[in-house]
């Protein structure tokens, strides 16, 4: 979705810190929650097509669809300005 935007995610611009929840569910160990906080340093011009592309990259991401009915997924953007 970025890509699309032509907002450019380079190592020193873009990360993604993911932490998840595993629990025992009827004796198996399943992740159950997970937990996706983007971090993206943007340019002023770009901070609106930044936050509409979070807001719509979920029911369009393949890995997250593929699970989004058996484990619970949020996520967060923190949008920093340069």
């Amino acid at each position: 979705m970025l890509a699309k935007e032509k907002i450019a995610t380079p190592d020193d611009r873009y990360q993604a810190d993911v932490t998840g929840d595993i629990e025992d569910v009827d004796g198996i160990l399943k992740i159950v929650r997970i937990n996706v906080k983007y971090k993206l340093k943007i340019t002023a011009e770009k901070k609106q097509k930044a936050e509409a592309a979070f807001g719509m990259y979920l029911p369009h991401c393949p890995a997250a669809q593929s699970v989004v009915n058996c484990i619970d997924i949020s996520h967060d953007l923190d949008l920093v300005e340069i």
